[in-house]
């Protein structure tokens, strides 16, 4: 089980342009990975617009961001437009990273069952260390909770 102060799993995964981006790229920057379950649905939009307006204060704090999910690098990419996001989103259609960092979960909706990702967000310090874990975000205030997290 994943823990804070816990060396985060390395990965290796396509951006919304098919570059691919991995998190040895960013050594010695704080990483917000954040996973969330769907493009252009309203909790995940809503998700990606705030940390968006709030671009320019993560970089203050020497943060980077990128955002999981499992759609596909075409999803992304109309997303990413559509929305004007200034960071990167990761496609794991095989949903290998999502297993290392424990998001892909059993969920219910209406009694049904099903599998898909739990709104969840790791920050990560520069040596690579799980500084903070977020499970179950609620989207409505978790930008100031992430920045309190990088100041801390």
């Amino acid at each position: 089980m994943l823990k804070e102060g816990m060396k985060a799993p390395a990965f290796k995964l396509k951006n919304q342009d098919g570059k691919t981006v991995s998190l040895s790229d960013f050594k010695g920057k704080n990483v917000v990975l954040y996973f969330y379950p769907k493009d252009n649905t309203p909790g995940c939009t809503l998700e990606a617009c705030n940390l968006r307006d709030d671009f320019p204060k993560f970089g203050k704090l020497d943060a980077v961001i990128l955002g999981v999910s499992p759609d596909s690098v075409e999803s992304h990419k109309k997303f990413a437009e559509k929305f004007k996001l200034p960071f990167d989103l990761l496609s794991d259609e095989s949903k290998e990273m999502l297993e290392k960092y424990e998001v892909w979960k059993e969920k219910s909706m209406y009694g049904k069952k099903y599998m898909g990702v739990e709104r969840t967000t790791y920050v990560i310090d520069g040596n690579g260390k799980i500084k903070k874990i977020f499970n179950k975000v609620k989207v409505e205030g978790h930008n100031k909770e992430l920045m309190e997290a990088l100041k801390a």
